[in-house]
């Protein structure tokens, strides 16, 4: 009798001990093996199916506002605040897709074909895209700001969804830093267009 309060106490051990274990050598339930947080990131730690499609999408999104902007600053004779707000946008957004490429490595989530996101999430249709290559001057500035303020709103919608439902603590603020971002620039946007 005396010995089964010791052997319970010693499988009540082994199991705790067993679970952390689990902690650092396995992943989430969404397959993501292997999650040791090397590098200390609390982003290697917890990602759910929303985090790794927040970050699949807005890597997509960034990407095209980088091309928006980069056309823009190619163009001669285009407003001065719009060339600022489209430097600003670059500065912003380049980094932040480097970073959540180094999630998407860190958390072994394949970047596998998003199957395009449609109009609804803000992105331009290639015809938008053409529209911008194809403008000029005063009226490339304001189809720039036209088009941004419509993409950053649709980054805002994304952004909202992995604040609401995320799990991992970094990819949250990272959402969290682009809807302060963007709505602040949304703002900047419509002031500079109500002049143009």
């Amino acid at each position: 009798m005396k010995i089964r309060p010791a052997a319970i106490a010693a499988l009540m051990l082994t199991a705790l001990l067993a679970l952390s274990g689990c902690v650092v050598t396995t992943g989430s339930d969404n397959g993501m093996d292997g999650m040791h947080g090397g590098s200390g990131s609390s982003a290697s730690a917890d990602a759910n199916t929303e985090d790794i499609m927040f970050a699949r999408m807005m890597i997509e999104h960034h990407e095209q506002a980088v091309e928006m902007s980069d056309t823009i600053l190619s163009k001669e004779g285009i407003d001065e605040r719009v060339v600022s707000l489209a430097e600003e946008i670059k500065a912003a957004q380049e980094p932040e897709i480097q970073t959540m490429d180094q999630w998407l490595e860190e958390w072994d989530a394949d970047m596998g074909n998003m199957g395009g996101m449609d109009h609804g999430d803000g992105m331009m249709s290639d015809e938008d895209m053409q529209a911008l290559d194809d403008a000029t001057g005063a009226e490339a500035s304001r189809l720039f700001l036209e088009q941004m303020i419509e993409h950053h709103e649709g980054a805002i919608d994304m952004a909202q969804d992995e604040v609401d439902d995320g799990q991992n603590s970094d990819a949250v603020a990272l959402a969290e830093t682009i809807i302060d971002t963007q709505t602040t620039e949304i703002a900047t946007m419509k002031a500079i267009l109500a002049t143009l």
